[in-house]
């Protein structure tokens, strides 16, 4: 599997585990927080859409969690040859 498909399938394990320890539904989760959709929240959380810089700045903040926190742990070590 390339780089950028394992990053993102962690990104959104990680993503689902903060909601999931907010002790909230998607559904509610998403009418307490807005900002997203419930669509849009469930493929990012599913691994089926690739964020945009400005989604991943909505989705850190909804979590209230710095986007670096996010981000850790990913594997950054990208190269063209990956594509």
């Amino acid at each position: 599997m390339r780089a950028d498909k394992i990053n993102l399938k962690i990104l959104a394990k990680r993503i689902k585990e903060l909601r999931r320890n907010k002790n909230r539904s998607l559904n509610k989760f998403i009418n307490e927080n807005g900002n997203l959709t419930t669509a849009t929240w469930s493929r990012i959380e599913n691994a089926k859409v690739d964020l945009k810089f400005s989604t991943l700045l909505k989705v850190a903040a909804v979590l209230k969690i710095d986007v670096l926190e996010l981000l850790k742990d990913l594997d950054f070590d990208y190269t063209i040859e990956d594509e």
